[in-house]
């Protein structure tokens, strides 16, 4: 397996990282919990060493799924990476709400935005408890918080590497400015922004950044939540609960678009028998820059798939053609 290493730490991570926000159930729609299980095992099984979540992933559901997959595993076999900064327990007077939103029993919920020093305490302690283990690998922050000066949260971020509870600290969807800012307190191991082939705003100014300073990309949402797979077809009817439905991306004339991108590269994927996915994975992880890409799992079969496209090495001739085929698209956002 080629490990790759995030940063200028010495965390070695699979270039497919499971990422377990849909696993949570929260905005993804019903979950049976044995299929959860049986994905992020099946992944390990299949070389993937690196799993992704956050407490917001369910409400701590995503957390303890992991936790009970992992169980008997050895600690140092496996990297956990989760995130901090989203409560939906935490409303103070100057804090920023994020979003409503509904947990998976249909209660209301207000997610905020929250990184104050203490939270960031309190939080890394209520994930460990979760994971049950004593250290995160990388703590990240989910989305900036505009209330807390970012010196302040990384300095909380920086006493728990100290500590011995974190090994590295991360960011999300951040700025180079806020990168800059964090990465000045404490080194940052990874950034994670959103990228696919039809969402490479990343590669105007965080990528570039994260290069000239050392600094991993663990990109999300590669198979842009679904629509790079070539399952979702025009009139697509979603599960109660599930985001997608409301998404711009989702919308008919793009669906349309994408679809019609994905005919004219489906005889690349065929010719390595491969599927529509596996050929977007490998070429995201051939984009200058990207370290690794979190893809998520429902079932141990979408597991197995994603695993393998670690395997799957496309010619430089036939990432050319699937460029120009992407230089035709418009995409409605």
């Amino acid at each position: 397996m080629d490990y790759r290493t995030l940063g200028r730490s010495d965390i070695r991570v699979s270039p497919v990282i499971f990422g377990a926000w849909a696993i949570g159930e929260w905005m993804w729609g019903p979950q049976d919990h044995e299929d959860a299980l049986a994905a992020i095992r099946t992944a390990r099984e299949e070389g993937v060493n690196a799993f992704d979540t956050a407490p917001v992933y369910g409400f701590g559901q995503s957390e303890e799924l992991l936790a009970e997959a992992l169980q008997g595993v050895k600690r140092q076999d496996v990297v956990l990476l989760t995130k901090f900064g989203l409560r939906w327990d935490h409303g103070q007077k100057g804090t920023i709400r994020f979003f409503e939103t509904k947990d998976m029993r249909g209660k209301v919920l207000s997610i905020y935005k929250y990184a104050h020093p203490d939270s960031v305490i309190e939080e890394c302690e209520r994930s460990l408890k979760r994971l049950k283990t004593d250290y995160i690998d990388v703590y990240q922050i989910h989305w900036p918080d505009e209330t807390t000066p970012i010196e302040d949260t990384f300095g909380a971020v920086k006493k728990l590497i100290e500590q011995g509870k974190v090994r590295a600290a991360g960011v999300s969807n951040c700025s180079p400015e806020q990168m800059a800012r964090a990465n000045a307190i404490t080194p940052l191991a990874t950034s994670q922004p959103p990228f696919s082939m039809i969402l490479r705003d990343a590669e105007e100014d965080v990528i570039p950044w994260c290069r000239e300073n050392h600094v991993g990309v663990i990109v999300y949402s590669p198979l842009q939540r679904g629509l790079l797979t070539g399952k979702i077809k025009p009139g697509h009817s979603f599960a109660e609960g599930d985001h997608r439905a409301g998404n711009a991306f989702f919308q008919p004339a793009n669906v349309q678009a994408v679809n019609a991108f994905l005919e004219k590269i489906r005889p690349i994927a065929q010719a390595h028998e491969a599927t529509l996915a596996q050929l977007v994975i490998s070429w995201t992880l051939r984009r200058a820059g990207i370290t690794a890409t979190l893809v998520g799992a429902r079932n141990a079969r979408q597991a197995r798939e994603n695993a393998a496209a670690m395997h799957l090495t496309l010619r430089d001739e036939e990432i050319a053609r699937i460029d120009r085929h992407l230089a035709e698209i418009t995409i409605q956002r």
